[in-house]
């Protein structure tokens, strides 16, 4: 994860987990953790966390700053981050393109926002206070969405190419949120791969979903909580093809299985990775 290496895939770190990569120590390229479970000032995660940074790069995923809130971002929030941010050096700090708090009742959930003018402005504000306490460029990963809003004045793809030249900020594309999307807005998700402003990837998510299905259109929930999908690998692989080998990790959330499955996804997503790097350095 450094400028030497090429990039490599991850997982994200679960409690379920952490004693055995304190002891086996996996090949694996990364570890992923959400900040807000380490914003105590101590405890039992931050006693594996230490000894796991100190073996694997981390990478600083964010759940709650609610940065598309109209209100503000969470008070104190960003503070507590970046406290969690200077103690773990993480190699990428990464927050949602979603609003979680009102009037300040945390909703806990990632909402959906307007692609508008006015909610790109907001959102750029948000970014640059957000880069500007932090002292680091971040990452938005595009949402998984249910539904789309009336009087939209522009393309998710859009959104994120303004946002990103906006604020400087960088892109995480989640990949199984494409597949979502799509099935449930009725879009085709290698138009929307073929217009995402792929230049600003930073990093991308693998994950797993449910499909709804009571006989009418199936719905879609990102529920991150099973193997990714063949869907999903497939745009993987095309988008690793189009841009070359970026940091990938898988996540799994709920009903976290055996190390060894989560295991072997992350060497599925590596080997795609390890494949096409190779032959963008034959062509270089």
């Amino acid at each position: 994860m450094t400028a030497d290496r090429s990039p490599r895939a991850g997982a994200g770190l679960k409690p379920e987990h952490q004693r055995h990569i304190l002891d086996a120590r996996p090949d694996v390229g990364w570890l992923e953790v959400h900040a807000e479970n380490y914003m105590g000032a101590g405890g039992p995660p931050h006693f594996f966390l230490e000894r796991i940074r100190a073996l694997y790069p981390v990478s600083l995923h964010g759940v709650g700053l609610s940065i598309g809130s109209v209100g503000g971002m969470t008070p104190g929030h960003l503070a507590r981050l970046k406290t969690v941010a200077d103690r773990y050096e993480p190699f990428v700090v990464s927050e949602h393109l979603a609003w979680s708090t009102h009037d300040g009742v945390f909703l806990n959930d990632l909402l959906p926002l307007p692609y508008t003018e006015a909610t790109l402005a907001l959102v750029v504000r948000h970014v640059d206070e957000a880069q500007a306490a932090l002292g680091r460029r971040i990452l938005i990963e595009n949402p998984s969405t249910y539904l789309r809003f009336e009087g939209e004045e522009m393309a998710e793809t859009e959104f994120l190419r303004a946002l990103a030249r906006r604020s400087g900020c960088g892109l995480l594309l989640d990949l199984n949120n494409v597949v979502v999307s799509a099935v449930n807005r009725g879009f085709d998700p290698l138009a929307y791969l073929e217009a995402f402003p792929v230049e600003h990837v930073g990093e991308i998510h693998l994950a797993g979903h449910a499909v709804l299905d009571d006989g009418a259109a199936p719905l879609l929930v990102d529920t991150h909580d099973r193997a990714v999908s063949p869907e999903v690998w497939d745009l993987h692989r095309r988008l690793i093809a189009r841009l070359g080998p970026r940091p990938t990790l898988i996540e799994w959330d709920g009903d976290v299985p055996a190390w060894p499955v989560l295991e072997a996804e992350v060497m599925h997503a590596d080997s795609v990775l390890r494949a096409t790097g190779e032959v963008h350095a034959r062509a270089a």
